[in-house]
């Protein structure tokens, strides 16, 4: 795809299933951190009113990430019409303070990846989750070493991240849906659980009983205030939701951020210099962001222009999806549904409900399990 192109390649691949029952075989290694992508959502969409006086020494947190030296030209029109494009990733590298939670077999992989667009006027914005174990053509992509790895057809999602860093994943959502990243943000794992901790917890209310021993969370019906480490359960629970798939979990994930944008308007970040103080060196710490947003100066500019979404004003979907009929734990794009979802927010539109109308993510079982309180 040539600069300036407004041409796409999303939904090329064919294929619909039925829905499935609990997913079998799963992996080892936990889905944790498919919460860290929604920790940077709360960073983007919260505002950065208030940590001006403390940049200088926030400053050395960030490390950027120079998506756009990388990508180069070969990548969608950069359409100037007020709107914004982020896409929102999370890690699960288990380097350093991560590796309490068990050994990543080797490299880091993306968990769960958000594109969050907000629409002309920063009053409003759509979120598309896209499930890590969807089925996509991935694109040529930079090595993080030199040279070019190989694009792959029906490759999971993930692997981009996996194969190609920070950038291979914008270069694939950018293919998949004909949309160009304006911003990337990535997320740590531990980072977003000291984060939830700073902000003294968040407050949830439970429909019905959550009792997963893979999360190790057990919540009886009812209203809860979640510690990090909970939090943390919250979004690996798939067993004892819904289908026991991912795609529940992301339902669990969408609940909480919600009331984790919440929380934050909740608490009063101005009561206290030490508590704003504590959130911004969390929050600077938790994030890598791309090489325009690299300081707090510039992060306090970006998430300024956004201080006026808030949950009611937030449209959060998954990608349609369907089953594979050859891999029940693999998902495929539903052609027609996201068509409609990449050209309503091209066209700065709200997504129409049509488009997810028979995706296997929404809506699902898990659906209503977790709400904000």
């Amino acid at each position: 795809m040539t600069d300036g192109s407004s041409s796409r390649s999303s939904s090329r691949i064919p294929g619909r299933g039925g829905r499935r029952g609990a997913r079998g075989g799963g992996r080892r290694r936990r889905r944790a951190t498919a919460v860290v992508a929604w920790s940077a959502a709360v960073l983007v969409l919260l505002g950065g009113s208030g940590l001006g006086y403390v940049y200088v020494k926030l400053d050395g947190n960030l490390r950027g990430i120079d998506i756009d030296r990388i990508l180069g030209r070969d990548r969608p029109a950069d359409v100037d019409n007020g709107s914004e494009d982020i896409l929102v990733l999370g890690s699960d590298s288990r380097a350093g303070a991560n590796a309490v939670y068990g050994d990543d077999g080797g490299g880091a992989r993306s968990d769960t990846a958000m594109i969050i667009h907000v629409y002309p006027g920063h009053r409003k914005a759509s979120v598309v989750s896209v499930p890590r174990d969807t089925l996509i053509d991935r694109p040529d992509c930079a090595g993080p070493g030199g040279g070019t790895v190989p694009g792959e057809r029906l490759a999971m999602f993930n692997t981009a991240y996996e194969v190609g860093g920070a950038a291979c994943a914008v270069k694939t959502v950018e293919t998949m849906s004909g949309i160009r990243m304006d911003h990337y943000i990535e997320v740590d794992f531990t980072g977003f659980k000291r984060l939830v901790d700073e902000l003294g917890g968040v407050r949830i209310t439970t429909t019905r009983p959550i009792d997963d021993a893979k999360s190790h969370l057990t919540l009886a019906p009812g209203t809860h205030t979640l510690d990090g480490e909970q939090a943390l359960g919250l979004v690996r629970t798939r067993k004892s939701v819904g289908d026991g798939s991912d795609l529940g979990r992301i339902e669990l994930q969408q609940a909480f951020v919600k009331a984790l944008i919440e929380q934050v308007g909740r608490i009063g970040l101005f009561s206290s210099p030490k508590k704003l103080y504590d959130l911004a060196d969390t929050a600077t710490r938790a994030i890598t962001p791309d090489s325009r947003l690299d300081s707090v100066k510039e992060l306090i500019g970006f998430a300024g222009g956004l201080k006026e979404i808030d949950t009611r004003n937030l449209r959060m979907i998954t990608l349609p999806v369907t089953y594979d009929p050859a891999d029940p734990n693999r998902v495929l794009p539903i052609p027609a549904g996201a068509e409609q979802v990449w050209t309503a927010l091209k066209q700065d539109k709200p997504i129409p409900a049509s488009a997810t109308k028979d995706s296997a993510g929404d809506p699902g079982e898990a659906a209503g399990t977790v709400v904000g309180d």
